[in-house]
């Protein structure tokens, strides 16, 4: 067998370039090499590069996260202290600084995903309202003393349901939270533990194998 090394190129930019631009409710995910192609008159633009493989929107859970975020919206809410806990590639922070103008807590347990986030803000023109911070769990001064009324996390069941207690302990009494990372046989589990902590589960999105849920944080 003969080995031919092959050239020095961007993989994951051009594994990109097979990606059409994506409309999950008000939104509008498409990558650099469709920039100039996509209409934007009824939709939120969202351009995302994925750089290091943590999104590009394409997946079931991002998917899930923003058809939930965007029937959110529709029924008037206006978050206004918002957490996006397992940023990536900072799809979600970029949606919600964009559809709502307000400034987004982003954090990853990896420096790679915070990087992806701040290069993607500053892509959407949003630098200035995603604060990315590299923090495992809530397990950081930053969230001392912190709640919010709309969280973001878009991790995995088994980190998700360890997080659970302080997820919903960092929720103000209101407030939502938009799940996913989880598989459609794993609803039930996922459910019953945040339903444990005080959440009440209010909407589910299906999208291919993943679940997406959201609930709301009992005001008593």
């Amino acid at each position: 067998a003969q080995i031919e090394q092959l050239p020095d190129e961007d993989w994951v930019s051009k594994s990109q370039e097979g990606l059409a631009p994506i409309k999950t409710g008000r939104f509008l995910i498409y990558g650099t090499h469709d920039a100039d192609n996509v209409d934007l008159a009824d939709h939120i633009g969202l351009q995302i590069d994925a750089g290091l493989a943590f999104g590009s929107g394409h997946h079931g859970t991002t998917t899930g996260c923003l058809i939930l975020f965007d029937r959110l919206l529709s029924q008037n809410t206006k978050p206004n202290k918002i957490l996006d806990l397992g940023c990536g590639a900072g799809i979600l922070s970029i949606s919600a600084a964009k559809a709502l103008g307000q400034n987004i807590l982003a954090t990853d347990i990896d420096q790679d995903a915070v990087d992806v986030t701040q290069q993607n803000a500053a892509l959407n023109g949003v630098a200035t309202s995603i604060m990315a911070q590299r923090v495992d769990g809530f397990d950081d001064p930053l969230f001392e003393g912190q709640s919010f009324n709309l969280i973001f996390a878009n991790i995995l069941s088994g980190p998700l349901m360890a997080l659970a207690k302080d997820i919903v302990r960092h929720l103000h009494p209101g407030g939502h939270v938009i799940l996913s990372g989880i598989l459609k046989e794993q609803e039930n589990t996922v459910a019953t533990c945040f339903r444990s902590h005080g959440l009440d589960i209010i909407d589910t999105y299906p999208q291919d194998e993943w679940i997406s849920l959201i609930g709301r944080k009992s005001r008593s």
